[in-house]
């Protein structure tokens, strides 16, 4: 078998087990919270960082481990990722305890994984871009996103079986796959180009951009939980030094950056036209879309689910199911995009599918909230046509633009400014409908209860705390029943069983969320319409294919010695 088989093969397992790892985890959430007793009405901080916290760390690391791996050699440290990202899937089947102590366990355990797959994150682009020839490069890039898209389907199904049976399967699930990966990937991989030690640690670059980075992103992250009697964070003063001192340690960066003899970062990359413009590109693309998915599945698993007969027990895996129009556009694009840009080059189709995921925010934004489903799939299916025309074109184009020494820390800045923009755009949307829910909840909430005659439970039920309802609707809980429970029964006492039954039914509580949540939703589709389309000229403006030959990565080597 040719070695660049080989290495597809390897990179596709690793993506394969990656993509499934994240989207079992999604969709048994609510067995997992329920296994360790977790309230979803009160923990709301734990489901933040068990979203975030991955993303969150793999953003602050790949920059560093791309450019570790041009030092110490790309497979080694790739081979490193596997194993480590193996280990933390063995941890999280293995978490001890229960309670909050188990939520803190497994968020741990998922920051471990996200240590592993920052290794690998860093690297796979570059060594599939080592093994490829220039006229394979966005063929075997768009195989690799079928297996990516592939695994968040099959993690979809064997989240939901799994998770019948018992939690602690949902991780187990990664180790044995893991386990193949990382050994087909020591015996099999080699470096084909070589480590150079020469190179220094850029010691300042790491500690201004780490440390800015995490505290930045630590900062927006606690801004969305509760602070005193505020619902979200901002006033907290915690939050607001943490982002202060985040923003002026990324300031300071590219000044260090400008200045050290080996940057991390190469700045000059980005007099790259095709460089430069293909990551920003990327960078809009991702936080048009990264926190956009968890607000499609709040959709159906807290409203729209529901209101069409499915339990709240059953609306995770089925919200899942639902979303497979994007599913089926990715994988039939994907790696039809990568190979007619090899032909053709990459402008043109990226572009394009950045305007098809336009078309698709404007319409999901026409949408109201009991929306015809067969609009929403097409919906869904130009958006999954639109991303695979974009991704697998958009890489190829990166990696192709810059010298073979410098692709390890050219894969780590595209996979940052991804995973950034994906960190990003969860908490810009998570903001957004945080703020709609607190203004209209209590309101709706209040009229809600009058219209079906259950007045003197407004004050009782007003406790239902607005990142708790938004938490409950995407684990698939009615929050109803577990306040009634907790109400004293000389007060429900008053309420006639026909009322009750109405509100814990599986319409009155999905009708109310929604006159609260759709307002938040259409705006953060306008707002991803618009950075879709700002990225669309961006893309535009990139210029004609370039790819760096052997020759050209000379002459720029020869330059910057």
């Amino acid at each position: 078998m040719d070695y660049k088989w080989i290495v597809l093969s390897i990179t596709t397992i690793e993506m394969f087990m990656v993509s499934v790892n994240g989207s079992i985890i999604l969709i048994s959430l609510p067995a997992i919270f329920d296994g360790i007793n977790i309230n979803p009405l009160t923990s709301f901080q734990y489901l933040i960082w068990v979203l975030m916290g991955y993303n969150l760390v793999t953003a602050t690391l790949l920059l560093s481990f791309g450019r570790l791996s041009d030092m110490y050699g790309r497979v080694r440290l790739y081979n490193v990722g596997f194993a480590i990202f193996t280990f933390g899937s063995i941890l999280l089947y293995l978490t001890p305890d229960t309670g909050d102590a188990g939520a803190i366990e497994i968020i741990v355990f998922r920051l471990v994984q996200a240590v592993g797959a920052s290794f690998t994150y860093s690297n796979s682009a570059a060594i599939l871009t080592d093994a490829f020839p220039e006229n394979e490069r966005g063929k075997a890039l768009g195989l690799n996103m079928v297996a990516f898209l592939s695994g968040q389907f099959i993690g979809l199904i064997l989240g939901g079986i799994l998770a019948f049976y018992h939690w602690r399967y949902v991780f187990l699930v990664s180790v044995p796959v893991g386990v193949l990966g990382t050994v087909w990937a020591y015996i099999k991989l080699k470096e084909t180009n070589l480590p150079e030690k020469t190179k220094k640690i850029d010691v300042w670059g790491n500690l201004a951009f780490l440390g800015g980075l995490t505290i930045f992103l630590i900062g927006i992250t606690y801004a969305l939980l509760p602070y005193k009697r505020d619902p979200m964070g901002w006033r907290d003063p915690w939050v607001i030094a943490s982002l202060f001192i985040g923003i002026v340690l990324l300031i300071l960066f590219p000044i260090i950056e400008s200045r050290v003899e080996d940057p991390m970062f190469r700045l000059s990359l980005f007099k790259n036209r095709m460089f430069s413009f293909a990551n920003i590109a990327g960078f809009l693309n991702a936080i048009a879309r990264g926190g956009m998915m968890f607000m499609l599945i709040m959709l159906l698993q807290g409203i729209w689910l529901p209101l069409h007969g499915y339990s709240y027990e059953s609306t995770p895996l089925w919200g899942g199911i639902f979303m497979l129009p994007l599913t089926a556009g990715f994988v039939i694009m994907g790696p039809l995009s990568g190979w007619l840009s090899d032909k053709y080059g990459s402008r043109l189709f990226a572009t394009s599918g950045l305007l098809l995921t336009t078309i698709s925010f404007l319409i999901l934004a026409t949408l109201p909230y009991n929306f015809n489903y067969p609009i929403f799939a097409v919906a869904l299916f130009i958006m999954g046509l639109g991303n695979g025309m974009f991704g697998a074109p958009n890489i190829a184009a990166i990696m192709n633009s810059v010298p073979s020494d410098e692709r390890g820390v050219a894969s780590g800045m595209r996979a940052m400014l991804q995973n950034s923009g994906m960190v990003t755009s969860m908490a810009m949307f998570f903001t957004i409908v945080i703020v709609s829910l607190t203004r209209l909840f209590p309101e709706e909430l209040a009229r809600s209860l009058k219209d079906v005659g259950a007045s003197n439970l407004i004050v009782p039920m007003s406790e239902i705390p607005p990142t708790g309802a938004l938490f409950a609707a995407f684990l698939g809980y009615n929050p109803v029943s577990t306040i009634l429970a907790g109400i004293p029964q000389s007060v429900t006492a008053t309420i006639s069983p026909e009322t009750i039954s109405i509100l814990t039914g599986t319409t009155w509580f999905p009708t109310t969320l929604a006159q609260a949540f759709m307002p938040s939703l259409h705006l953060s589709f306008y707002i991803g319409a618009i950075l879709s389309i700002i990225a669309t000229v961006l893309s535009a403006m990139r210029g004609p294919t370039h790819m760096i030959n052997e020759e050209t990565s000379e002459n720029l080597i020869e330059g910057r010695k």
